[in-house]
């Protein structure tokens, strides 16, 4: 598995990726205006020739805001995730950010144990922040990574 920046030409593959894995997907303008962003950066995951997972990273000043963490369902559990955000956080503190943030439903073990295991801690809740269906969200941290 390679793990690189994303760009344009990736954008139909995280497209269905994004579809299969949430309710209220983003559009791929929406994507292009946040890559286009200089602050943020996105990565994918490259299998067999294929994207099989991405993400991003919002800069704010020395904080990160994760966002738009997926993986294809079909290669859930096969390591994806963890190597991904591995290579986030290095990218984020390349970049000098201190501390990354996320929200996670609260139904969401898996992933919220993935962050836990990358020493992200729960710092609270936002009551109903999802729809579709309605769930609260856990806001986690990783703080003072430098």
């Amino acid at each position: 598995m390679l793990v690189r920046e994303m760009d344009t030409n990736d954008l139909d593959e995280v497209w269905e990726i994004e579809h299969e894995s949430f309710s209220k997907p983003w559009s791929k303008s929406s994507f292009i205006q946040s890559m286009s962003e200089v602050n943020n950066f996105y990565l994918v995951v490259v299998k067999d020739g294929k994207v099989v997972g991405y993400c991003g990273c919002w800069g704010i000043l020395d904080e990160g805001h994760i966002c738009n963490v997926a993986v294809k369902e079909s290669v859930r559990r096969q390591g994806v995730g963890i190597l991904m955000l591995k290579e986030l956080i290095s990218h984020a503190q390349a970049r000098g950010i201190r501390s990354l943030t996320l929200e996670v439903r609260e139904s969401n073990m898996p992933a919220i144990n993935l962050y836990k295991k990358l020493g992200f801690t729960v710092a609270g809740m936002r009551k109903d922040f999802y729809t579709r269906p309605q769930e609260n969200a856990i806001i986690m941290w990783r703080r003072e990574m430098q």
